[in-house]
């Protein structure tokens, strides 16, 4: 994902970290010269995870001003597998695409099938009337990497 971000001329916004799965992705944008911003609450970098090698690290208060300082620089969301943060940060940009405050494509990179029981979940939200089924489109999947940056493009 690092590789093509910077093959296709766009920059990372992330979460900041120098480990896991975004720690590689940054680390490879990196390398194919992209710019690459991390946005780390203060809690969190002194830790000792705060990436030092990218183009900008902002350090903000709270994990709050963090979503909402990605969401500000971010043009798409693009998500891959992750955990409870992954989630919640997902959760809340289309959150906040559902109620009007960005229109930014959120996508899912659904890489080995990884996000098929979120999705039956969500459609199981819209059978049993919990969520709209124009609402549960805001989330798109993606196979891979790749159509996931031709969807953020507008091409798929």
């Amino acid at each position: 994902m690092g590789a093509a971000i910077a093959a296709a001329g766009w920059g990372l916004v992330y979460g900041g970290a120098n480990i896991g799965l975004m720690g590689a992705v940054a680390d490879a944008a990196l390398a194919g010269g992209a710019e690459v911003i991390g946005v780390l609450p203060e809690v969190l970098a002194g830790k000792e995870i705060a990436h030092e090698s990218l183009t900008t690290l902002e350090l903000v208060p709270t994990m709050h001003e963090r979503k909402a300082r990605m969401a500000v620089l971010a043009d798409a969301f693009l998500i891959l597998p992750g955990g409870y943060g992954t989630l919640d940060e997902m959760m809340e940009a289309v959150t906040w695409a559902q109620l009007g405050l960005h229109d930014k494509p959120c996508i899912l990179i659904n890489t080995a099938n990884y996000w098929d029981g979120l999705m039956a979940f969500l459609d199981t939200t819209v059978a049993a009337g919990f969520l709209k089924a124009g609402n549960r489109k805001l989330l798109r999947v993606a196979a891979n990497a790749a159509d996931g940056m031709r969807m953020a493009s507008g091409l798929l």
